[in-house]
């Protein structure tokens, strides 16, 4: 609890124990005045002031300045008791609503508590301790076991294990040394790191996102914008109707003026808006911070709302549903082993740094250095020569077969495929592919289980590869050899065969789909951190890069538009409802507390649900099969 909360909390326990003797003690209406007056100067000296210092500022109809009337109008004529108690009841509600938004703050906070305090910079051989802001790029820095990583850079000594459950949602560490990249917010685990920083603070990671969650309060959702237009005109009409109320009925039908302003002063408490001013924004909050707990980072209420509605997402390929990273995924080997097969191609492409040669190496698994290799060619847009114990190996495309003239058997399968020869005799083929996320079909069946109705990837790579990577993962539509322009021609037409209350996602990189994340109603960067377009281009910024969280962010998404609406349709119908008994004087000025606060209490913790991640909407961790995640996203 805030100072500020406790005071306000020995303000109630001070006026309940000037209100309650003053209640049963008998005493004569001087006396009972007095102390309820002094009761009331306790409890409501600040809802006064508020709206006093409102009206000044030109900010008449608000809850301060209806509580005011209210309960100033019931204690001068002489309903002293129910005055007293309106306002103590009221101050008991906003301590309710006080605490459940800090509490919901501080969730938030502590979630987002990846600032760094300080960062150990090592200059002419000395560490000094100075603020992350006055660190230069090219500084080398030190953190230590238990220290967060201030700024982005590479590691150049040292190795460890990095916790980035802060930022990505992933509880599993990380294991990082020299040369690996490393973002700062990160916890570093074990060993000491010497890091060489390759941006500014200003441009850090941490300094991003935490500029982007305290700023996503300012893109408000279309049920937040109502709820804002409604009491801006709701206020003043209520406060008209209860002035109306008080003055008409007594005129024409000629009856008495007081049961009629008792009637006008229950109107005006019942009639607070509190409810839906704090809870809508507050659920929105909640929903915000509950995805970031998943590692989902949205940028605003706005786009939270919209991802709710999508009914197509649409996929980049490369990066989004593959590693970007390629793999060896078969052997054709022709008149050898497999194994001997792979060991000749491993030899060849040993000393190359090309991701193919890379991914063969590290197939091959073994030592390529106890292998004679000499005579290395690179037959530039063909492969590579090389001999080996004294004979000569080939290794290259379909181009180098028929330049040597060695007879080979063609493989139709999609991909990258690296022939082999040894001695002019044909050995084989090594079929290489990108390799598809462990979680993207996965991810593709959740979402068409959440009600999206058309899934469609968008790609530059050739026909074959594709259609491929597309039957695997149950895609509706995949559409092939595309230039960056051809991808935004390809969104315009999607968008315009998407139903008008429906939404279209579209799931890239963040680094060559910038124009296209711009298009899309929602764009989402897929491992994003690194990425300076992500964060800039995405409206919604996956931190790690699995497609599965797509479909939790969507299931959060979802849970917090239930809660606005749960909200929005309580607190009305039960104010419309309590409005109604007070304007025929059934309502008294109890039942308008609870109209008031107790409606804005309920609709708070219902809101504050929001912030709470259910298993069901938890992601896929390290090391866990799809299988047995199997209720993400289930409506609830």
């Amino acid at each position: 609890m805030t100072k500020k909360q406790k005071k306000q909390l020995y303000r109630i326990l001070t006026a309940v124990l000037i209100f309650l003797p003053v209640l049963w003690i008998p005493m004569n209406e001087t006396g009972k005045f007095i102390g309820f007056l002094v009761c009331y100067a306790v409890i409501g000296w600040d809802i006064i002031w508020k709206a006093i210092s409102n009206i000044l500022h030109g900010q008449v109809f608000d809850e301060n300045f209806l509580m005011t009337v209210a309960t100033v109008g019931a204690m001068c004529l002489g309903d002293y008791k129910e005055g007293v108690a309106v306002m103590l009841f009221y101050q008991v509600g906003e301590l309710f609503q006080s605490y459940a938004v800090s509490r919901s703050r501080r969730s938030i906070a502590g979630l987002m508590d990846i600032r760094p305090d300080y960062a150990n910079v090592v200059r002419e051989g000395k560490e000094t301790r100075v603020d992350p802001d006055e660190v230069l790029v090219g500084d080398v820095i030190l953190v230590k076991p238990g220290e967060r990583v201030p700024l982005d850079g590479t590691v150049l000594e040292g190795n460890s294990t990095l916790d980035t459950s802060a930022l990505t949602g992933e509880s599993m560490p990380r294991e990082i040394g020299a040369g690996a990249e490393v973002i700062s917010g990160c916890i570093n685990q074990t060993g000491t790191l010497r890091i060489r920083v390759g941006r500014p603070y200003g441009e850090s990671t941490v300094s991003k996102i935490l500029d982007l969650v305290e700023n996503a309060s300012s893109k408000k959702s279309r049920s937040e914008a109502f709820i804002t237009r409604f009491a801006k005109y709701y206020t003043p009409s209520v406060v008209a109707a209860a002035a109306l109320l008080a003055v008409l009925p007594p005129l024409l039908m000629g009856q008495a003026f007081t049961p009629w302003i008792h009637r006008a002063l229950a109107f005006l408490v019942i009639s607070c808006p509190c409810a839906l001013v704090i809870s809508v924004p507050l659920s929105f909050f909640g929903g915000i911070g509950g995805a970031s707990k998943c590692g989902v980072l949205i940028k605003g209420s706005n786009y939270l709302e919209a991802l709710a509605k999508a009914e197509t997402v649409v996929f980049d390929k490369t990066g989004t549903l593959t590693k970007g990273s390629f793999a060896v995924t078969r052997c054709y080997p022709q008149g050898i082993s497999g194994e001997r097969l792979l060991e000749l191609a491993a030899c060849a492409e040993k000393d190359s740094s090309h991701p193919i040669s890379r991914s063969i190496v590290k197939a091959y698994g073994k030592d390529t250095e106890r292998f004679g290799v000499t005579d290395v060619q690179e037959i530039a847009g063909h492969g590579i020569s090389v001999s080996l114990d004294g004979k000569k190996v080939l290794a290259g495309n379909t181009k180098l077969m028929r330049l040597k003239n060695i007879p080979f058997q063609p493989i139709a399968e999609a991909g990258t495929v690296v022939y082999v020869a040894e001695d002019g005799k044909y050995r084989g083929a090594v079929l290489i592919e990108d390799e598809i996320k462990e979680d993207a079909a996965f991810a593709v069946r959740e979402l068409k289980k959440a009600g999206v109705r058309k899934t469609v990837m968008l790609t530059g790579d050739a026909k074959a590869v594709g259609e491929k990577v597309a039957e695997k993962l149950g895609l509706d539509l995949a559409y092939t050899e595309l230039l960056p322009a051809d991808k935004v021609e390809h969104m315009e037409r999607l968008l315009a065969e998407t139903s008008e209350k429906g939404r279209l996602a579209f799931v890239g990189d963040g680094i060559n789909d910038a124009p296209v994340l711009a298009r899309a109603d929602i764009g989402i960067a897929m491992g994003g951190l690194g990425s300076d377009a992500a964060i800039e281009a995405a409206d919604i910024v996956i931190m790690t890069d699995e497609p599965l969280k797509i479909a939790s962010a969507m299931g959060i998404s979802r849970k917090t538009l239930r809660i606005v609406r749960q909200n929005i349709i309580f607190a009305l119908g039960v104010k419309g409802i309590m409005l109604l008994l007070g304007a025929c004087g059934i309502a008294s000025m109890w039942a308008a507390v609870f109209a008031d606060v107790g409606v804005s209490v309920i609709a708070i913790l219902n809101a504050v649900r929001a912030l709470r991640v259910p298993k069901e909407d938890r992601v896929l961790k390290k090391g866990e099969h799809p299988g047995d995640c199997c209720c993400i996203n289930k409506e609830k």
